[in-house]
């Protein structure tokens, strides 16, 4: 890659930053569409963010996705804000359109698009969705959409009674919710069709942990745990060892970053590409090379 005068800059905010997979994915999309762009991370902390915004106006940055703990406190920073990420109350990425800042997000499209590619078909199934953070939040609004039934457990209930309320606004149908106990996940695991882990439960330093007991999870399970660090989470061993249908948490970061590749570039994102690059990083770092 030349990096030159005429080189267009995306990129990512957030803090901590160093951890992100999204430069290694979007700058091998670029080289391998061979779009004159690069992608960059920058660390931002919380007091800077309105700065950063306007960096990006004044610099003139194409695009930028925003990470944990911007998604929130980025949108007052900008001029227009699609509706999905209105009623989510949530943006992970920007598009600087003529001096124009736009707010999307895309978690819950990559989510879904991940499901699907997957063999994880939504229509006539139920999804039992754990936690109500940002992310579960975006994954909710996309799936109930499609889904015929949404359960959401969550550790704290009443913000996953907020979430249902939000949902049940913009859909006719009547959204469940519980807590992250073992008899409200035994309840309503026992019926459903796809199981979403969108916490953080299982993450290292903690990869030993998983929300769901063994013994719960069945073969006719589609289980998609948002969770990439590490590669295969213990909900994941698990549900493979129960013969269920996996879908990796990596597989919503790409269909996520692919949404966000379009709406700044206006190409058709290299997803194959971009799964390349994000599994054979991640299988080189597990191995410790």
């Amino acid at each position: 890659m030349t990096i030159s005068g005429k080189t267009r800059i995306c990129g990512i905010i957030g803090d901590p930053i160093e951890h992100s997979l999204s430069p290694i994915m979007h700058n091998a999309a670029f080289e391998a569409s061979g779009l004159d762009y690069t992608y960059l991370a920058f660390k931002v902390k919380p007091a800077g963010i309105a700065n950063a915004v306007e960096g990006m106006r004044a610099l003139n940055i194409r695009g930028l996705n925003v990470t944990m703990p911007h998604k929130n406190t980025v949108m007052a920073n900008l001029d227009r804000i699609d509706l999905s990420a209105q009623i989510i109350n949530s943006v992970n990425t920007i598009l600087n359109k003529e001096n124009l800042l736009l707010g999307f997000n895309t978690d819950g499209i990559g989510a879904v698009k991940a499901l699907k590619e997957n063999g994880a078909e939504l229509k006539g199934r139920k999804v039992l969705l754990l936690g109500s953070g940002g992310a579960a939040r975006a994954i909710a609004h996309s799936v109930v959409k499609e889904a015929d039934e949404l359960a959401v457990l969550n550790r704290t209930v009443k913000h996953a009674q907020a979430l249902a309320k939000l949902l049940e606004r913009s859909v006719n149908k009547k959204i469940a919710v519980g807590s992250l106990s073992p008899s409200d996940i035994q309840q309503n695991l026992q019926d459903s069709d796809i199981l979403i882990n969108a916490t953080s439960i299982g993450m290292k330093p903690h990869p030993d942990i998983s929300p769901i007991p063994p013994k719960l999870l069945r073969s006719n399970l589609s289980v998609m745990d948002i969770v990439y660090n590490p590669l295969e989470t213990k909900l994941s061993k698990d549900a493979k060892n129960a013969g269920a249908k996996i879908i990796s948490g990596v597989e919503m970061l790409i269909y996520q970053g692919a949404v966000a590749f379009e709406i700044w570039t206006g190409k058709t994102a290299p997803v194959e590409i971009m799964r390349q690059t994000i599994f054979s990083h991640l299988q080189r770092k597990a191995q410790g090379n």
